[in-house]
């Protein structure tokens, strides 16, 4: 005695059982689920590659070619030579070489926290900032003709012996004092 069940189903699932007559309640609901699993389950396990935060700005140069020297001048006027490699943010160096440039937004234009002095004759060689770092170097404390973002400055061969001075300030607006531990 075949009982025939009529449901109102939603487009998608009228797709799915289209075609299909039931018996049965329970042989209508094991179709509905093996039906239902079989299509919309794509869940798989996969091995995909790990990538680690700013893992380029913590590997050491690979070759002398790449080496760029720069000079940090801390908060007490203490010289920190550092040897960078072509393509490095400033930020990301200074935390690798255990300067005290705060960098609380972690490089993506929201503060001001990484703001540096550079060296007169160097700063015509840096790209012209974008609007973005102007409005975060609007906000910093001590701004001067020679202020740029530490984070928006990548090392280049024309940088060899740049100098950047930290400024005596800084402003972070999401907690005064608090410096981000790199990952």
């Amino acid at each position: 005695m075949a009982a025939s069940i009529r449901l109102t189903l939603s487009p998608c699932l009228r797709f799915i059982f289209r075609g299909w007559k039931f018996r049965n309640v329970t042989e209508y609901h094991s179709n509905v689920y093996n039906r239902i699993h079989n299509v919309y389950n794509f869940r798989e396990f996969s091995k995909s590659p790990v990538y680690k935060s700013g893992e380029y700005e913590w590997q050491d140069p690979k070759s002398e070619d790449e080496v760029v020297n720069i000079t940090f001048i801390d908060r007490e006027g203490k010289r920190r030579p550092v040897r960078g490699k072509v393509g490095d943010n400033v930020l990301y160096l200074a935390h690798r070489h255990g300067i005290e440039l705060e960098g609380a937004c972690e490089a993506s234009l929201a503060c001001s926290t990484c703001h540096v002095y550079v060296q007169e004759e160097y700063y015509p060689k840096l790209s012209e900032p974008k609007e973005e770092e102007d409005d975060m170097l609007d906000m910093a404390p001590g701004l001067k003709p020679n202020s740029r973002l530490g984070c928006q400055i990548i090392l280049s061969h024309e940088l060899e012996g740049m100098v950047l001075k930290l400024p005596s300030i800084t402003r972070n607006f999401y907690v005064d004092g608090h410096v981000p531990q790199p990952h």
